[in-house]
């Protein structure tokens, strides 16, 4: 299996964590600010230029306020 920020389940993935975003009222640097980071951090996670990993995805779910096992369970059904 690839590891590829450019796959289908990573294309899915962030456009699940923009629609939490903006489902929550919130713009990327208000997340950006609850996380700690520049909002450029925000901004590469959503264009998919940058990875994530676990922990991070976990503090942006926290950051955010999505349930990040329900989200995911959301990328792996096709």
């Amino acid at each position: 299996m690839a590891k590829t920020i450019h796959s289908d389940r990573h294309r899915k993935l962030r456009a699940l964590l923009v629609a939490e975003r903006k489902a929550h009222g919130l713009t990327q640097i208000q997340v950006a600010e609850r996380l700690g980071k520049p909002p450029s951090y925000v901004a590469k996670v959503e264009l998919g230029e940058r990875r994530l990993d676990v922990l991070e995805y976990l503090d942006l779910a926290k950051a955010i306020g999505f349930d990040p096992y329900a989200l995911m369970a959301n990328v792996e059904d096709e």
